[in-house]
């Protein structure tokens, strides 16, 4: 995930002096932590695919996040009774936020390319950026984005998914929460604390929707499968995130993260074959370029 947005949120200063007592190392190994999670990510969204015609899209998010929250309890062990009632309360609605954003992702990856799902879905954070603009410069931004929407959605010819895009234009809505919501509930509790919080609310909040999809094509097949998914997508990336955020200067993780596209871009031709036209890649080059550009012109 990305976090483009203010002092309270991990991606958007200008200053790229690193937080007090970082050093060089400690830097080089932040960056290659947010690199690391977007790679997972990425991996595990298009390797994600091939579950969908056992237990539905939804379904298989579900499962990833129920293993992730067994996984994140396991180790954390977090001690529900002695927090504060608002990290509490922080933690849980990060969870149902997080929950949310899986399930939208992945539902509109069942009906739209994974690279242009990304790109819709980096909107999210792009928004949060340019409402922290400082300067006219930012106004730009939302400008270049919808220009790079557009060309990736293709609307003149008719042939895009409607619901595939409301549902990634969701996760993006979803997205710019989470950020403001990772760094709240990061700083606030140690380690992987609200990671072992927000995980089991993720997975309680989509039963709803992933539990009837998930139920008639359970096997022990789809069940390893689906654990090391979870693995890759949330555990790894989330703790990853989580980690990179205290130690990164906010600008270098915005710039970073504003790669994700064009790693789902290298994804979707790699492990699905999906092949964008020339003019959806122009668009997620556009949409990428206004992140960076957000990404630096905001306070």
């Amino acid at each position: 995930m990305v976090d483009v947005t203010d002092t309270s949120s991990p991606a958007v200063h200008v200053t790229i002096a690193g937080p007090p007592g970082s050093s060089r190392g400690g830097r080089t190994g932040a960056v290659a932590m947010a690199l690391g999670s977007m790679t997972s990510i990425q991996i595990a969204s298009a390797a994600s695919t091939g579950l969908f015609a056992s237990v539905g899209p939804a379904g298989s998010a579900w499962i990833r996040l129920t293993f992730a929250a067994v996984a994140f309890a396991i180790v954390a062990r977090p001690r529900v009774w002695a927090l504060p009632r608002a990290d509490l309360g922080w933690s849980l609605v990060l969870g149902a936020v997080s929950g949310a954003l899986t399930v939208l992702f992945v539902e509109s990856i069942a009906r739209i390319p994974l690279a242009m799902a990304t790109a819709l879905e980096f909107l999210g954070p792009l928004a949060v950026a340019v409402l922290r603009r400082a300067g006219r410069w930012g106004l730009v931004w939302p400008a270049l984005a919808l220009t790079g929407v557009l060309a990736l959605t293709r609307p003149w010819q008719g042939d895009a998914d409607l619901a595939g895009v409301a549902l990634a234009l969701g996760a993006a809505v979803c997205w710019g929460a989470y950020i403001l919501l990772t760094r709240r509930v990061g700083e606030r509790l140690p380690g992987v604390q609200g990671l072992a919080i927000s995980m089991p609310a993720a997975a309680a909040a989509t039963a709803a929707f992933g539990l009837p999809q998930a139920l008639p094509g359970l096997s022990a097949q789809v069940l390893w499968q689906s654990a090391v998914l979870a693995l890759l997508v949330p555990v790894l990336p989330y703790t990853l995130e989580l980690l990179a955020l205290r130690r990164l200067p906010s600008a270098v993780f915005g710039v970073l993260m504003c790669l994700e596209p064009a790693l789902a871009v290298l994804a979707g031709l790699v492990l699905l074959r999906q092949v964008p036209a020339p003019v959806q890649l122009a668009g997620i080059v556009l949409v990428t370029i206004a992140g960076i550009g957000a990404s630096r012109t905001a306070r």
